[in-house]
């Protein structure tokens, strides 16, 4: 059965992030061990990405992760000749690098149930025939054939922590330290794995204004995180002192929480995302505020934005929000599955899938203004639009 554009929309509350992309390769592993795939790699007629040439009689897949890529592995089962060497012209081994854009994930399906988006396919050596597929319903994913981890894109914020701290730490005087802090989180060549909602949770757990310089927050942490100590033995401990965990702690332990959270943090074969929904305590929350930041992203947060907010910022269309209960911060409990529906719907609207529409009302609006302030108060504004890069942005891929 094909998925509706709804029940797609379901399966990603938020665009996804390093979380989503980790679960998407432990779900690959779970799904395809001890399968055998067999044949050509099949891409849909209307993806515009690379063929994956390969293919082969029998050959299996494994995943894996880093920050916001998956890398697949298709390794050919090889057939023995005389005196067990390879016969010639073996296939050999391919790796293919998936960058899951907006809407991107996996699925495992029948052949006959392959799901409407299924841009890249690779079909099992079985009957009934399956196939894993690359499901990506707005396409501003993509994926790499023979393909490397991006080399722009700094280590992994989960399983790469020491080198992700050292990364930053040394790194503070790249001017890309000068930008709020909310916008260099969203910078992959230092936060890689987070997105929207994971910079959301982490400023607001630690209590610090989204658009703070980013300098001012990371000065004076170390390369080494002394909190590890702690876990030492009371004989064995370097006495250090330390307040809990630091912010470049909380970017390692925060997506954690998300991966631990399981198949209810990404489970292409069922909607039900009350549970993700229940652990966040800040994007699109009830009670917090929001506003675009200067690359039109929105930010959510309590309190007091900080000294570098746009000025001219509004908060977007009230929409309905997750409902917190009071002390609801640790004690999470499932969303019901009607207000779970509106919820992941307005947040659908929010990531993008409206995007455009937003900026042309956003132009129209000041066309408007300038009009109703005369023809002086018009030419003022000429000039101040045009396109900015957002942070993070890499060559030929969509932020997050």
């Amino acid at each position: 059965m094909n998925c509706s554009l709804e029940q797609l929309v379901l399966l990603f509350p938020t665009m996804p992030e390093g979380p989503e992309l980790h679960l998407a390769s432990l779900f690959v592993n779970r799904m395809c061990e001890g399968v055998v795939f067999t044949g050509a790699v099949e891409k849909s007629e209307v993806s515009k990405c690379p063929e994956v040439a390969f293919a082969s009689d029998a050959y299996r897949i494994s995943a894996t992760s880093r920050g916001k890529e998956v890398r697949l592995t298709l390794v050919p089962i090889k057939s023995e000749g005389v005196a067990g060497r390879s016969k010639a012209g073996a296939v050999q081994s391919m790796d293919v690098v998936f960058r899951f854009g907006m809407s991107g994930y996996f699925r495992f399906t029948l052949v006959e149930e392959l799901p409407k988006h299924a841009h890249l396919r690779f079909y099992t050596n079985e009957k009934p025939r399956r196939a894993l597929s690359f499901v990506d319903p707005r396409r501003f994913g993509s994926w790499q054939p023979n393909g490397t981890w991006q080399p722009d894109r700094g280590p992994c914020i989960m399983f790469d922590y020491q080198s992700f701290r050292e990364n930053v730490v040394s790194n503070l005087s790249d001017r890309a330290f000068d930008r709020p802090i909310c916008e260099a989180l969203l910078n992959q060549k230092y936060f890689n794995g987070i997105g929207n909602y994971l910079r959301a949770e982490i400023l607001y757990r630690l209590k610090i204004p989204p658009f703070v310089k980013a300098r001012t927050v990371l000065e004076g942490l170390q390369s080494n995180d002394f909190s590890e100590l702690d876990k030492k033995p009371e004989n064995e401990k370097v006495k250090v002192k330390t307040e809990g965990a630091d912010f470049l702690s909380l970017c390692h332990t925060v997506p954690l929480e998300v991966v631990k959270l399981g198949g209810k943090g990404y489970d292409p074969e069922k909607a039900d995302y009350s549970d993700f929904q229940a652990w966040l305590q800040c994007y699109y929350v009830e009670g917090m505020q929001s506003i675009r930041d200067h690359n039109g992203r929105t930010m959510w947060f309590k309190g007091d934005p900080g000294p570098l907010a746009p000025k001219d910022s509004k908060s977007p269309k009230a929409k309905k929000r997750i409902k917190k209960e009071e002390g609801d911060d640790t004690d999470h409990k499932k969303v019901p599955k009607k207000k779970q529906a509106e919820v992941t719907k307005n947040i659908k609207q929010e990531n993008g899938m409206e995007e455009k529409e937003g900026i042309q009302k956003r132009k129209g609006l000041k066309r408007e203004r300038g009009s109703q302030r005369g023809q002086d108060a018009a030419q003022t504004q000429t000039g101040k639009g045009g396109h900015r890069a957002r942070v993070g942005e890499l060559p030929g891929e969509v932020p997050d």
